[in-house]
């Protein structure tokens, strides 16, 4: 499966202390409706038949029910908006989006509790509309995929946000390590916490979500610091992404991922996962060295 990734604005109502986009909300307006549709066309010129909406936040922009209709019209058959989630709250909105086309719903929730999420958000009680948004999502009986930036501030409480998860019904959630670009890289010196640190409650988050019977599902995080749950490292099903952005085409997301995004080690061709393992993002071992990845030795194990 090929798939889009089209930006289309940068605006947001939330200001995220980790958020990678930095400045672009000052510098870069919506996409019109015009560019929107030649984009998707181009997409599915070019094989895809998934598309996920990202930003910013696409669901505050005017166009945005109408952007969902044309993807639908022109054939996408997964479309996926990822969002902070806030204008869920509002059932109308939900079945809206759902009546368009959309069929994966993408909210992001960044801690059990208020004074933890709204912190990070910078939004006063964007927890409240989020998880409200969720419930409101899965009352139409909507398929939920959230997802939740691993930063210093709430990797002790992913355990509790995982039963959150679970007793809201979500269908997949899954843990990002914060990438330290934009916002999160002017915040990276109380932000960013360590990997051996936040392995052991990532490891019981994944394990409250696999008992419950969900999809659980990582990113960002080397196998190397995830042994025993390497059926749920994103990276191994990430597909094949042409990113519309602010001022390029991001060709193939994976390659730029690969190859310019995340790094390897001095040890890591000593590892058994070395050829199927990503790396860190590069910017994690400017901060910390490389002395948190110790290879994998012997045979791999089969997936």
């Amino acid at each position: 499966m090929k798939r889009v990734d089209l930006k289309i604005a940068f605006s947001c109502n939330n200001r995220c202390a980790f958020c990678v986009q930095g400045d672009k909300r000052s510098r870069f307006g919506p996409k019109s409706m015009a560019e929107i549709s030649r984009l998707l066309k181009d997409g599915r010129k070019r094989g895809a038949d998934s598309l996920v909406f990202t930003g910013g936040e696409p669901t505050i922009q005017p166009d945005f029910l109408e952007s969902v209709r044309v993807a639908r019209g022109l054939g996408y058959t997964t479309i996926q908006v990822q969002t902070n989630g806030r204008k869920f709250c509002y059932p109308d909105f939900c079945r809206e989006l759902a009546e368009a086309g959309v069929t994966e719903f993408g909210p992001s929730l960044h801690g059990s509790r208020p004074e933890i999420h709204d912190f990070l958000t910078g939004a006063p009680g964007s927890f409240l509309q989020t998880v409200s948004g969720i419930r409101n999502l899965k009352k139409q009986g909507l398929k939920v995929i959230t997802n939740s930036v691993i930063t210093r501030a709430n990797y002790r409480d992913l355990p509790e946000l995982a039963a959150l998860f679970v007793s809201l019904g979500v269908d997949q959630f899954q843990f990002a390590f914060v990438h330290i670009l934009g916002q999160a890289a002017e915040n990276r010196g109380w932000l960013i916490p360590r990997k051996v640190l936040i392995e052991p409650w990532v490891k019981r988050g994944l394990d409250i979500g696999l008992a419950a019977g969900r999809v659980v599902m990582t990113e960002a995080i080397p196998f190397c610091r995830l042994r025993g749950y390497e059926s749920c490292i994103a990276e191994r099903i990430i597909p094949e992404t042409v990113v519309y952005d602010a001022e390029a085409t991001i060709e193939s997301y994976t390659r730029v991922r690969q190859q310019e995004g995340k790094t390897k080690g001095p040890r890591c061709p000593e590892c058994a996962y070395e050829s199927v393992c990503e790396g860190p993002w590069k910017e994690y071992p400017g901060l910390f060295g490389w002395s948190e990845f110790v290879p994998i030795r012997g045979p791999r194990p089969s997936p």
